[in-house]
């Protein structure tokens, strides 16, 4: 009978997360990962197997923790569809800021990862394509909602804007680790906003 595991394994991935987060899959190594999650090598490759797959797990939380945050604004019916896209924005904007102001002006995990060579691993590709899936479709249900409302412009379609908004938020996060300041970025999601209004 094997030992009991004497540590958390939803704390070991939480802490593998911002490693990853900040360095990338190429840029950590095994031995910042033991440092970040106080395991040996040995506990670390009995727990997870390889680097990989606790990258994948570590991007999937990331993943859905921030798809999760961004459907409680995205999905509140008590606001008219622009309303919960600007909020949206907002947030960004926020997330950009506050990350600087720790030391931690590593964008956006995922889309980080988007642009990454580790981008062609299967699993890899797995998580971001349900995350896009899955954003796009709470987008969309957001700028139906607007159209319907009459916040938002009826005359694209709502995929099509859906896109737009996502587009949007990556070149955000782009900008926001490129060390843009807060006035330009709040300026470029007015813009968007602008956009959308009917």
């Amino acid at each position: 009978m094997g030992r009991p595991r004497k540590f958390d394994e939803d704390e070991v991935v939480e802490a593998a997360a911002r490693v990853f987060w900040g360095g990338g899959y190429d840029g950590t190594s095994t031995d910042d990962l033991c440092r970040a999650t106080g395991l040996t090598r040995s506990s670390l490759y009995n727990s997870f197997t390889s680097k990989e797959e606790l990258f994948v797990r570590a991007l999937r939380r990331y993943a859905e923790e921030r798809a999760d945050r961004q459907a409680a604004l995205l999905e509140d019916e008590a606001r008219p569809g622009l309303e919960r896209i600007r909020e949206l924005l907002a947030m960004i904007v926020e997330d950009e800021m506050e990350g600087r102001e720790e030391g931690r002006a590593s964008g956006c995990f995922t889309v980080n990862t988007q642009t990454a060579p580790v981008r062609r691993h299967p699993a890899v590709a797995e998580v971001l394509d349900t995350d896009r899936r899955k954003r796009l479709g709470v987008l969309e249900g957001a700028i139906r909602a607007g159209q319907a409302d009459g916040s938002i412009t009826a005359g694209r379609a709502p995929a099509e804007l859906a896109w737009y908004v996502n587009s949007l938020v990556g070149g955000a996060r782009v900008a926001g680790q490129a060390g843009v300041g807060r006035d330009v970025l709040e300026g470029v999601m007015a813009t968007g906003v602008r956009a959308l209004e009917p």
